[in-house]
């Protein structure tokens, strides 16, 4: 399950903020019309929350399209930690330009930083251990590459990207397909090569998971002695990854039972925005 990109992501991020401005903008912003279109200005922004940022190329983007006039000069880079009123980037061009793109630009920025944020903060608890966190599909629709992308820049690792790419097999799959053995050998078939995960509930499904040749195991809300006990039976013959009701107390226990994934849906969901402002001059 290799991590995005953002070289990869130029059409993405091209479109996310054709979305925005769309959406924001429409057929044109009236009140930046109140503002002679020959006045340049420059403006700062800047965090006045502890954060991780990510998103800079979604803010270049958005301020490319309303103007190319627009220069931006940051002083940060995606990953890296700041500190409240500390200077992000530094805009200059048309004044109404500034204006009109602000909203979207920061709205991508303070969104992408929060799960940055948060990636790091759960990345920074399970230090020392060879557990890799992932992200899930829970994500706001539209914008799962640009989540997943910032959950990258906070220390966290990306899942499947969607339906498409790996197999997730869960009990509703299992139950359809007539049994984990059945569910697995069927998805070697229909897509070789593609990584086969399966959900299972005790340590007898897990057993059969393995003789089945599933590549990942997903273990659901196993407790930590079950987890201890699946990591020795596996032995190296699958991957296997803990999901379900996992918080910040019960992380670091989960990551020292040996699995070799975290999967979290809080990392893209349960997210506040980091507070922004943006300080415009003539």
């Amino acid at each position: 399950m290799p991590n995005l990109v953002l070289a990869d992501l130029t059409a993405e991020i091209e479109a996310n903020a054709r979305r925005a401005l769309s959406e924001d903008i429409g057929n044109g912003d009236i009140t930046a019309q109140l503002i002679p279109a020959e006045r340049m200005a420059h403006a700062t922004i800047i965090t006045r929350d502890d954060a991780v940022i990510a998103g800079s190329a979604w803010v270049d983007a958005v301020f490319r399209l309303v103007d190319p006039r627009v220069a931006v000069h940051w002083q940060v880079s995606d990953g890296e930690r700041v500190q409240p009123n500390q200077a992000l980037f530094h805009l200059e061009g048309p004044a109404r330009a500034l204006l009109s793109g602000e909203r979207s630009a920061l709205n991508f920025l303070q969104a992408l930083s929060a799960v940055a944020t948060r990636s790091r903060t759960y990345a920074d608890m399970v230090a020392g251990t060879q557990v890799k966190l992932l992200d899930t599909r829970k994500t706001l629709p539209g914008l799962r590459l640009a989540q997943k992308y910032a959950v990258t820049c906070g220390g966290c690792h990306n899942h499947r990207i969607g339906l498409y790419d790996a197999f997730l097999i869960k009990e509703n799959h299992i139950a359809a397909c007539g049994g984990i053995a059945a569910a697995i050998s069927a998805a070697h078939k229909i897509a070789p090569g593609k990584p086969v995960e399966i959900e299972v509930e005790n340590l007898e499904e897990l057993k059969e998971a393995l003789d089945a040749g599933a590549d990942i195991v997903m273990l659901d809300e196993l407790s930590l002695d079950d987890m201890r006990t699946a990591v020795r039976l596996t032995d190296g013959k699958a991957k296997l990854e803990a999901s379900g009701g996992i918080n910040d107390t019960t992380l670091r226990a989960i990551a020292e039972t040996g699995v070799d994934y975290i999967s979290l849906g809080t990392l893209t969901k349960d997210i506040k925005a980091v507070d922004l402002s943006m300080r415009l001059s003539l």
